[in-house]
């Protein structure tokens, strides 16, 4: 019943995830969000974001940025990564992770999502068909409707995390 909120898989960062081996194993494009999943809420992109998105460019890894944010916050980052991005994006409506596919030139067999929220990175995501990452978030403030949903998460999460355990043994 949960298993549509569960991720794939989970990671520390976004900037631990083995992206170039993922791109040898025919993965094409990544969605990511911005706040809280690439930079604290609302910050403009820092040197491992930029270095991140350089390293992408240079492999050949497409990418798009998937936000509920609005488009000057949304704009402002894709300018400074140099990646397209649909702000508004209604996750975890299909319609947004869709277009984001449709910009990077990928199908749901070649992309994947990283984000860090279950209910709507993750499940919009899944709902897809993606595979979807589940990260930490960078920072602990965030907006009230967030912390609320937080506490939610932690039920999914340990549900989670207890299934895992129960396909490892």
């Amino acid at each position: 019943m949960l298993e549509i909120f569960y991720p794939k898989r989970m990671a520390e960062s976004a900037y631990e995830i083995p992206y170039k081996k993922l791109y040898d194993s025919g993965i094409r494009g990544v969605i990511f969000d911005i706040d809280n999943t690439l930079v604290p809420h609302g910050a403009p992109a820092d040197q491992r974001a930029l270095s991140l998105f350089a390293d992408f460019h240079r492999m050949g890894m497409k990418t798009c940025l998937l936000s509920n944010n609005k488009e000057p916050r949304v704009a402002s980052f894709a300018a400074q990564v140099d990646s397209p991005y649909i702000y508004k994006g209604g996750k975890p409506s299909v319609k947004g992770y869709q277009e984001s596919m449709k910009k990077m030139g990928t199908t749901v067999s070649d992309t994947i999502f990283v984000g860090d929220q279950l209910f709507t990175d993750v499940y919009g995501a899944n709902r897809t068909g993606l595979y979807s990452y589940l990260v930490k978030p960078i920072h602990p403030k965030e907006e009230i409707q967030i912390v609320l949903k937080r506490y939610l998460e932690a039920i999914v999460l340990f549900f989670y995390k207890r299934s895992l355990k129960r396909n490892q043994t």
